[in-house]
């Protein structure tokens, strides 16, 4: 690669880097602090990130083989979402299942409803691309990790799926403190463009801290160029010991390398809290009514500002309305999600796909930067 970037590497000498990682881990849990910035973190706050990530990958590595022809989408995230209770952690955001052009974004509702585009029911179908992105939390250390897998064995996305997965290696090899944010993009890069697939250039990694999925740092996939950086003052800076990053290089077969929005807005059937908004000061104003905000407040006591799902907090309406029929429910529930938009209480997530239709891959681990390198937190 240019510019002094490491050269291209490949599974087994990743594997070797790798396993050295994970034998310095043990001295890495026996130090009570690492600084990150001013910031000491404690030891039992790292457990709770580590705990975190454990859960996460088992949810992973446990959850892929049911992704088989002819099982239903919802079936799947359902199924994670319970793995992930039933071994000790709290879903950070709605499991969420891409498909072929799908990226990003994308979990099931209450009603069922297939993202705009997709023809026929939601059900795997032999040769589809899957993305299945998993986060798990525990007392809001986040971790966020993700897999692309191929329904039956053709062996149609095999290349695709490996670059994926290496870039992702490739970016994490070189995360150790101070490397530039635009190096790890390029490395990255590199990969995808080495095996014949474009990257992604509107799909970041991001920093994560404790309740914010999406924190301040962006982290590219592509070469955005260290003389570039005034067009892209996102990338500016570099890795800095103590931060913890949710690494995810896309690809795609398409020309732009890019994703838009799947109409209409809100498609992704996932929201989220803004902490912007006092409920009660709400309600004073007469901004909410008492319903409002009673649900505001379950939504917010619940899930703090992470991601939720509509099918999670949507049956909440019942208990005060048991006769409405489901069309009265579904009205009453539109008109509170728009009342709490549009007052900046929640906002609203939209599914992404590939600009111009092809076949996205993706991998991503959460890493925690040591002084001596990154640290994978998202490992069984």
């Amino acid at each position: 690669m240019s510019g002094g970037l490491a050269q291209y590497i490949d599974s087994v000498a990743f594997s070797l880097w790798f396993n050295t990682v994970e034998r310095h881990r043990g001295s890495q849990r026996r130090s009570s602090t690492i600084r990150r910035g001013q910031i000491m973190v404690e030891e039992t706050d790292l457990k709770h990130w580590r705990d975190a990530g454990h859960v996460a990958r088992r949810t992973l590595e446990g959850i892929k083989d049911e992704i088989i022809d002819g099982k239903h989408w919802n079936d799947v995230i359902d199924s994670a979402e319970r793995f992930i209770r039933r071994h000790g952690g709290q879903a950070a955001f709605p499991v969420t299942i891409s498909v072929n052009e799908m990226a990003a974004h994308y979990t099931t509702n209450t009603l069922l409803e297939p993202p705009q585009g997709h023809e026929g029911e939601m059900v795997f179908q032999k040769g589809d691309l899957v993305k299945l992105d998993v986060g798990v939390h525990i007392k809001g250390a986040i971790a966020d990790n993700a897999l692309t897998v191929e329904v039956g064995s053709g062996g149609n996305h095999t290349d695709q799926i490996r670059a994926a997965e290496e870039a992702r290696d490739a970016a994490i090899e070189l995360m150790h403190p101070g490397t530039p944010w635009h190096e790890i993009g390029a490395a990255a890069e590199q990969v995808s463009k080495d095996a014949g697939y474009e990257p992604i250039r509107n799909l970041c990694g991001h920093e994560l801290e404790r309740w914010n999925l999406h924190a301040g740092t962006s982290i590219p996939s592509y070469a955005c160029g260290a003389n570039n950086l005034d067009k892209n003052p996102q990338f500016k800076g570099s890795v800095e010991t103590g931060g913890i990053y949710a690494i995810e290089p896309f690809n795609t077969t398409g020309s732009t390398g890019m994703v838009e929005n799947v109409a209409p807005s809100g498609s992704s059937n996932i929201l989220r809290v803004t902490g912007n908004v006092k409920i009660r000061k709400a309600l004073s104003k007469g901004k909410l009514k008492p319903l409002g905000a009673t649900m505001a407040r379950y939504i917010e006591e619940r899930y703090n500002t992470l991601p939720f799902a509509e099918r999670w907090a949507y049956p909440l309406l019942e208990k005060p309305f048991p006769e409405e029929d489901e069309v009265s429910l579904r009205k009453k529930w539109d008109q509170l999600v728009n009342k709490l938009a549009s007052i900046r209480f929640l906002e609203t997530y939209t599914a992404l796909r590939d600009s111009d239709g092809g076949d996205v891959g993706q991998f991503e681990h959460t890493v925690l930067i040591t002084d001596g390198g990154p640290e994978v937190l998202t490992v069984a």
